[in-house]
């Protein structure tokens, strides 16, 4: 939530590989053999017991096309569940995707990928019969999937069962594009965000807003919440010495460290998250004129946000149950005068237009992290806000341990808050990585919306967490709870009732 108010993340997964193919359409040119007008790559990119997930890439080779139409035949009767970039059908063995009203166009060498779901019993052999607009296609090998060698595979007795969840609070990792636990059991992050040690220890009052014993984190846990993300404040994790000595260094890492053994110890999963960070900012939608940590900046600054990061990194580095969150809501578009260059500014850092100190991009804190020696499951937010991941795929940073998910945060007051828009600029990126929203809130005082994303969400098995396990007023700041033993707000109630019928 960008200002908090105060005082004055399918199924379990088992190791199968498929083939893949890369088709080409077949063009008469006068007087020439026939050419490929465009290439076809159909890849399978997630498999399970009795599911996968698929993507097919077209890239036209020929004239500009002005709306298309992908054909193949499943051979065993695989059944697609859901997709995404095209509008899917099924007849016989011929699955059908036809390009969106957004991406009919597919210029000169220029391509698109679709993606979907599907489900199979007994075999799942890929297609071998491709059509793009009518025209037949031909197959060469997808370099980036292998043909395994086949091996004999049993008749069937029955669908096999998915590997079963690791008890309480699970070791995350990447799996394709979802978070799987040390049995390779699928995972999803739901629950509550527990806001206060970003803001109140640089205001002077203190280190956490209203009681983290155990009794109210057992109150979190009987929601049948399983994530408990904890904002932070930089400053006061460094111990700086513009706050108060009681509530920075230590005693502020002590604290959390105690709030995130109280999670664990009820089987949820914390999340640390850098909330509030230093660096002076008065341009577009500046929360504040301060150079310390005492609102959200557009980007973290390059003089403690890396500091910050091995620091937490060498706290928890031991301990994989515990998830780290970038920064949390980055906007370096409301400052930068292109989105090319606020991307750029969101993954490298460096001097940023519109913005007055040296910035640390999602790369520089990936790495802080990693240098560290720490494994954890990073959670990297977009721009916007963290409401935009329309270029995140193309500007994601590298991690050499292959543990990164997309973060997204919805808000009914924000830009993408239909499910065309989360279907155009989600979907692709869930396709890809695992997509946790971080946060979910609306400021109605109801639930309405947020019920129209948990559901989008829950459609597609991803992960959300509510904003948030704190007593405000819900038109300054969407609050779940009217007292902190989990009486719940009407907004609460949405999100308290849906994760109870999840678990």
């Amino acid at each position: 939530m960008r200002h908090p108010p105060r005082l004055s993340a399918l199924l379990g997964a088992a190791l199968l590989t498929l083939a893949s193919t890369a088709l080409a359409v077949a063009g008469t040119a006068s007087g020439a053999a026939a050419a490929p007008p465009c290439t076809v790559q159909y890849s399978v990119v997630g498999s399970w017991a009795g599911g996968f997930q698929g993507s097919v890439t077209v890239t036209n080779n020929g004239a500009m096309l002005h709306g298309w139409s992908l054909g193949f035949d499943f051979s065993d009767g695989q059944e697609i569940s859901q997709g995404w970039g095209a509008t899917w059908s099924r007849s016989g063995a011929r699955a059908t995707a036809v390009n969106e009203s957004w991406n009919g166009t597919i210029g000169t060498g220029a391509g698109v990928t679709v993606g979907f779901i599907a489900s199979w019993t007994g075999s799942n052999s890929p297609p071998t019969t491709f059509t793009l607009n009518g025209a037949a296609c031909t197959a060469v090998p997808d370099p980036t999937h292998p043909t395994p060698t086949p091996t004999p595979t049993p008749t069937p007795t029955g669908p096999a069962d998915p590997p079963g969840p690791v008890s309480g609070a699970p070791e995350l990792s990447v799996t394709g594009n979802r978070l799987t636990d040390r049995n390779g059991a699928t995972r999803r992050l739901l629950g509550v965000n527990r806001s206060g040690a970003e803001f109140m220890c640089v205001q002077g009052h203190g280190i956490f807003d209203g009681p983290v014993d155990d009794a109210s984190v057992r109150a979190i846990a009987d929601w049948k919440a399983n994530t408990v993300r904890i904002p932070l404040n930089e400053e006061c994790w460094l111990g700086l010495d513009n706050i108060k000595p009681e509530y920075r260094g230590t005693h502020y890492v002590d604290a959390v460290k105690g709030l995130v053994s109280r999670v664990l110890a009820h089987g949820m999963t914390p999340v640390v998250e850098l909330h509030w960070t230093y660096g002076q900012y008065t341009g577009n939608s500046s929360g504040c004129a301060d150079i310390h940590a005492s609102c959200q900046k557009p980007m973290p600054d390059a003089q403690y946000a890396p500091a910050f990061w091995t620091s937490v990194a060498n706290t928890f580095k031991n301990d994989r149950r515990v998830v780290f969150d970038l920064f949390n809501e980055p906007y370096p578009d409301r400052a930068t005068p292109t989105a090319g260059q606020a991307w750029s500014c969101w993954r490298d850092g460096g001097t940023c237009a519109g913005i007055g100190y040296e910035v640390a991009g999602m790369q520089d804190l990936v790495d802080a992290v990693r240098a560290a020696g720490a494994r954890n499951l990073v959670l990297v937010p977009g721009i916007a806000y963290s409401n935009d991941l329309s270029q995140w795929l193309a500007h994601a940073p590298d991690d050499p341990t292959g543990n990164l998910a997309a973060a997204w945060h919805v808000y009914n007051f924000n830009a993408c808050v239909s499910e065309a828009c989360w279907q155009s600029t989600l979907a692709p990126v869930a396709a890809q990585v695992p997509l946790v929203a971080g946060e979910i809130g609306e400021n109605t005082c109801g639930h309405a919306f947020i019920d129209r994303v948990m559901k989008w969400f829950d459609d597609r098995a991803l992960s959300y967490l509510g904003w948030t396990w704190n007593t405000w007023n819900c038109h300054s700041g969407p609050a779940l709870i009217t007292s902190y033993d989990g009486t719940p707000t009407a907004f609460g109630t949405g999100l308290r009732d849906r994760l109870r019928a999840l678990n």
